[in-house]
C-alpha cells in the first residue's frame, strides 16, 4: 500500500497522446499529473474553471463560466449509471455523488470517483468538438472542498484522470491496481510547508483573497491524496537479478538507473517464483540472525559486510561517517561534499589484492558530487545500476583525481545501498557483482534495501553502546584522579575496576593530596548506589576532601563537615569514607572512619598483616554521629592498604571471609607496588556474582631520615635574614646539592623577610626537608596567609611572593591553629633519591 500526494499543476502542456494509445507522455512523471480545478459559486454556478478542466472535460473556460456545474460535471446519484440504465460500480467500491456534495457538504471535505462518458452535453465546445479524450468513457477522481465565508464562492473541485495516472504509473491491463481518492492533513504528509506553497500554483488568475481563504481551508482540512492497492503476480528465476516483468522498463531519471531488458521463458515464472521468494527470506533471515551478535562496532561493521558477499554480491565495501566510526554523538544534518567517510571493510570473492591498492581498507574520503555514491549519501535511497557501461565507468571514474575505477567497476553491477538509522544517514554500502552474474534488478533493489535497512539498526545499536561507553570512560576518567606513583615519604599504587561493563560509572573513588610538611592525605570513598547519579555526588565530595585536606583540617573535622555538605545537597547523599594522613617525619598515621571498611597495615619487619581497629563511625549523610581520630604508629616500608567493599563483598558470602582473604593476598610478597595490587585483585575478583565497583589504593610508607631534615628557630630580627641564608648554604653543600643553594637562598630570604616584618609573634620556625625535591618551610605567628600582590615600578613591597612562584616548582600557605606555614618546593637536578 502507497500513498502519495497528487501534487500536479494545471499549467502542464496538454499531453501528446490519443485517447486509449496507451503511450507515455514526454512531461509527465511520477506522482504528476495535471489537475482540473473548478469553482463553483452558491447558486451552483462556475466561476473559475481552469486549462486543466478544459483539457479533461472539453469546454473551454469562457464557456464554462456562469453555467450549472451539473450540466458541465454529468454526475448524477451515488452511482454512475450504464447505457442500460444498471447502477455502475467503480473498482474502489461506492463513492457519493458530485451532486451529493453540492446540495450537503458544510464542513467537511469529499471525495470520490466516477466513471462518465466522455460526450454529451456541454463537452461540444472543445476545439475537435468533443473532449481530449473523445467519446471514451472517463474515469474520473476527484475531490470537494466547502468554502465558509462572505464571499459567493461556495465550493472548490479538482479532477483528475485515473486512466492517466493508471498509465503513467506504467501499469497495464496485467496488473490490478485500485486507486481511490481521499484527504491527509498537512500535518500526515512530509514538506507540508511545501505543499502549502504550491497551492497558488494550481490556482491561477484568482484574487489574492480567495486564494488564501481557499489555501487556508485546504490546509486545516486536508490535502488530496491517492491511495494505490496493486496485486501483481512477480516472474523471477533463482539466479536474482530478474526484472519485475519481461520488457518492463523503468528509469528515475539519472544516466546510471537505466534498466536492462531480461526475457523470462513463458510460464517459468509460476514455478519460480516460490523458490526465489523463499530464497531472498532466507537470505534476509540469516543476515538479520548473524549480525549483531555484539555491540563491538568492529565487529559489527565485519558482520554486516560480510553477509553479503558471495550470496547476494561479489563486492561489499562498507563506509561510515567520522562521527560514528568515532563513536561520538549522533550525526547531525544530510550528507554533503565535505562529509569525509571512512572505508571500514572491504568483502570480496575475487583474487586477492584486486581491490586492496585502489580502495584501501581505513581510507578517508569525500566523494564528488555527480556519483552515484554521492546520490545515494545525499538522498537517502538505494542507486541501482544494472550495468556500468565503459562510457559510464569512465565519467564515474574521472570524478577521482588519482585513482583509476575502471578496471573494478567496468563492464559490472553495481547498487549502493544507505545505512541509515532514525533518518539520518550513517554510511552506506557499495555492492557489485561481476559481468558473468545475474545483473542487480528492481528486486535486488528491494532486497539489499533491507539488508541496508536491518544493518543500519544494527550499526546505530553499536554506535550508541560506543558512544555511551566512550561517555562513561571520559566521566570516569575525569572523575578519579591520577595519583603521582611517588611522594615525599611514600610511593603509591591504584586500581580501579568497574562493577559491569553496561554500567561503568560508580560512586567508588580513592585520592592522594599533597600536604604541607612532607605529609599524605590518603583517601578512599564509596556513594551509595550506582551510575551517573552516583558519579555525580562522587564528583562533589571528593572535591569538598580535596579542598578541605589542601586547607589542614584535621581528619575528624574534615569528615564532619563532609557530612554538613552531604546533608545540605540532599537526602539522598550518603557514602562512606576513610581518610588517612601519613606523615613521614614523625612516623605516624591518623585515621578517621565513616562507615567504611577499615584498611589493611602490613609491616615491613615480619610481613604480618592486620586490620586495623578503628571507630566504625555513620556513613556520610547520616549526621549527628561523631567521629575519631587513631594514631597508629609506622615504620618504613610498612605498606597501607585502602579499599572499597566492592573487593570484599560477593552476594551469599560472608564479607569476613573476604576481609580475611584482603589480609592473606595483601601480605604476600611482591617484587613492586603494582604486582602487589595485581595480586590482590587476583585473590579477590574470582566471583562471577561481583558486580559492584572497586577502587583500591596502596601506599608503601618509606618514611624520611632524621639526617634528610634540617630546623631552625629564628627570632624576629632582621639581621637573622642573613643567617637564614648562612644556614641553608651550609645544610645544602652538607647534603652534596651546590647546584641548588643559589635558588634556595634567594627564595628563604624572601620568605624570613616576609615573616620578619608581618608576623606578630617573637619565634621563626625554618625547615629543610631532602627527598627527591628540596622542601623548605618558613612558620610564623600570624595565622593571615600572604596574597600575591601586583607591584608597579616604584613599590617597594609586593615583589617577594612573585619571585618565589617564578622560581620554585610549587609553593603554597597554610594555617594551623595560630600560625601560619609559607613553603615552597625546589626541584633538585639531578633529583636526590630517598634513602
Amino acid at each position: 500500500m502507497e500513498n502519495g500526494t497528487d501534487r500536479g499543476t494545471e499549467r502542464d502542456a496538454p499531453p501528446s497522446r490519443g485517447a486509449g494509445n496507451g503511450e507515455a507522455t514526454e512531461y509527465a512523471a511520477a506522482g504528476r499529473i495535471p489537475l482540473a480545478v473548478v469553482v463553483v459559486d452558491r447558486d451552483g454556478l462556475v466561476s473559475h474553471w481552469s486549462r486543466g478542466a478544459h483539457r479533461l472535460f472539453g469546454t473551454v473556460k469562457e464557456e464554462a463560466i456562469g453555467r450549472s456545474v451539473a450540466d458541465l460535471l454529468p454526475v448524477s446519484g451515488a452511482l454512475p449509471e450504464d447505457d442500460d440504465g444498471t447502477a455502475y460500480p467503480d473498482d474502489d467500491g461506492l463513492s457519493p455523488g458530485l451532486e451529493a456534495s453540492l446540495g450537503g457538504l458544510s464542513a467537511y471535505p469529499a471525495a470520490g470517483r466516477a466513471r462518465i462518458n466522455g460526450s454529451g452535453d456541454g463537452w461540444s465546445d472543445a476545439p475537435d468538438g468533443e473532449s481530449e479524450y473523445g467519446a471514451e468513457r472517463l474515469d474520473i477522481l476527484w475531490w470537494a472542498y466547502p468554502l465558509v465565508g462572505a464571499e459567493p464562492a461556495r465550493l472548490l473541485i479538482l479532477a483528475a484522470d485515473a486512466a492517466r495516472l493508471r498509465m503513467e504509473r506504467g501499469h497495464d491491463d496485467e496488473v490490478d491496481e485500485r486507486i481511490s481518492p481521499g484527504f491527509a492533513r498537512h500535518t500526515e504528509l512530509p514538506a507540508s510547508d511545501e505543499l502549502a506553497r504550491r497551492l497558488p500554483d494550481i490556482l491561477p488568475n484568482m484574487g489574492p483573497g480567495l486564494s488564501g481563504r481557499i489555501i487556508s481551508q485546504v490546509l486545516e482540512l486536508g490535502y488530496p491524496v491517492l491511495e494505490f492497492s496493486q496485486c501483481d503476480r512477480v516472474p523471477v528465476t533463482p539466479d536474482w537479478g530478474v526484472p519485475r516483468r519481461a520488457g518492463r522498463h523503468r528509469s528515475d531519471g539519472q544516466p546510471w538507473a537505466a534498466a536492462k531488458q531480461i526475457v523470462v521463458p513463458a510460464g517459468a515464472e509460476h514455478d519460480l517464483e516460490y523458490v526465489a521468494v523463499r530464497e531472498r527470506l532466507e537470505f534476509l533471515n540469516e543476515v538479520s540472525t548473524g549480525i549483531g551478535s555484539s555491540l563491538d562496532l568492529d565487529a559489527t561493521i565485519r558482520e554486516v559486510t560480510s553477509a553479503a558477499v558471495p550470496r547476494f554480491a561479489d563486492f561489499a565495501g562498507t563506509h561510515l561517517r567520522a562521527a560514528v566510526l568515532a563513536g561520538e554523538g549522533f550525526p547531525d544534518g544530510v550528507p554533503d561534499v565535505t562529509t569525509v567517510w571512512h572505508r571500514v571493510w572491504v568483502e570480496h570473492n575475487d583474487e586477492p589484492g584486486r581491490w586492496d591498492d585502489t580502495v584501501p581498507v581505513g581510507e578517508a574520503i569525500a566523494f564528488p558530487e555527480h556519483t552515484p555514491f554521492f546520490q545515494c549519501m545525499s538522498t537517502g535511497e538505494p542507486v541501482l545500476i544494472p550495468l556500468i557501461s565503459e562510457e559510464m565507468g569512465n565519467r564515474i571514474s574521472g570524478e577521482f583525481e588519482k585513482r583509476d575505477l575502471r578496471p573494478l567497476i567496468n563492464g559490472r553491477s553495481m547498487l549502493v545501498v544507505p545505512l541509515k538509522a532514525r533518518n539520518v544517514v550513517l554510511g552506506f554500502m557499495v555492492l557489485m557483482r561481476r559481468p558473468g552474474r545475474e545483473p542487480f534488478d528492481a528486486i535486488d533493489r528491494t532486497t539489499g534495501a533491507e539488508l541496508a535497512a536491518r544493518a543500519g539498526l544494527v550499526l546505530d545499536n553499536a554506535r550508541m553502546y560506543t558512544y555511551q561507553e566512550n561517555v562513561a570512560d571520559t566521566l570516569q576518567d575525569s572523575m578519579l584522579p591520577q595519583v603521582a606513583p611517588r611522594m615525599a615519604g611514600c610511593d603509591t599504587a591504584t586500581r580501579y575496576l568497574p562493577g559491569t561493563r553496561l554500567g561503568r560509572v560508580g560512586g567508588d573513588w580513592f585520592d592522594t593530596v599533597k600536604l604541607p610538611g612532607s605529609r599524605t592525605a590518603l583517601v578512599v570513598g564509596d556513594v551509595m548506589g550506582h551510575g551517573l547519579k552516583s558519579a555525580a555526588m562522587m564528583g562533589q565530595l571528593r572535591t569538598a576532601v580535596q579542598t578541605m585536606a589542601a586547607m589542614q583540617t584535621p581528619p575528624a573535622q574534615l569528615l564532619r563537615n563532609l557530612d554538613d555538605l552531604a546533608r545540605r545537597l540532599g537526602e539522598t547523599y550518603l557514602a562512606t569514607c576513610l581518610y588517612a594522613v601519613y606523615d613521614p617525619i614523625r612516623g605516624e598515621l591518623q585515621l578517621t572512619n565513616a562507615g567504611h571498611i577499615p584498611p589493611v597495615l602490613v609491616r615491613a619487619e615480619d610481613g604480618r598483616s592486620e586490620l586495623l581497629d578503628l571507630p566504625t563511625g555513620a556513613p556520610i549523610g547520616v549526621g549527628g554521629v561523631a567521629f575519631e581520630t587513631t594514631v597508629v604508629r609506622v615504620r618504613p616500608g610498612d605498606r597501607l592498604v585502602l579499599c572499597t567493599d566492592g573487593l570484599v563483598e560477593v552476594r551469599g558470602v560472608d564479607i569476613g571471609e573476604g576481609l580475611a582473604a584482603l589480609c592473606e593476598s595483601a601480605a604476600h610478597p611482591a617484587a613492586s607496588m603494582d604486582d602487589a595490587c595485581d595480586t590482590i585483585i587476583r585473590a579477590l575478583n574470582t566471583h562471577g556474582g561481583r558486580k559492584d565497583d572497586v577502587a583500591l589504593l596502596m601506599a608503601r610508607l618509606n618514611g624520611i631520615l632524621a639526617d634528610d631534615v634540617a630546623e631552625w628557630q629564628l627570632t624576629r630580627d632582621p639581621r637573622e635574614v642573613a643567617r637564614a641564608r648562612r644556614l641553608v648554604r651550609a645544610q645544602l653543600l652538607h647534603w652534596g646539592l651546590a647546584d641548588a643553594v643559589d635558588t634556595a637562598e634567594l627564595l628563604v630570604s624572601e620568605l624570613v623577610t616576609n615573616a620578619v616584618r608581618h608576623a606578630t609573634g617573637d619565634r621563626i620556625g625554618l625547615r629543610l626537608v631532602c627527598t627527591d625535591a628540596l622542601l623548605c618551610e618558613v612558620t610564623d605567628g600570624e595565622p593571615d596567609l600572604p596574597a600575591l600582590l601586583g607591584a608597579g615600578p616604584y613599590d617597594e613591597s609586593g615583589r617577594g611572593l612573585r619571585v618565589v612562584s617564578r622560581l620554585a616548582r610549587e609553593w603554597g600557605a597554610s594555617v594551623a591553629g595560630h600560625s601560619k606555614t609559607v613553603w615552597f618546593e625546589q626541584p633538585l637536578t639531578p633529583p636526590r633519591r630517598e634513602r
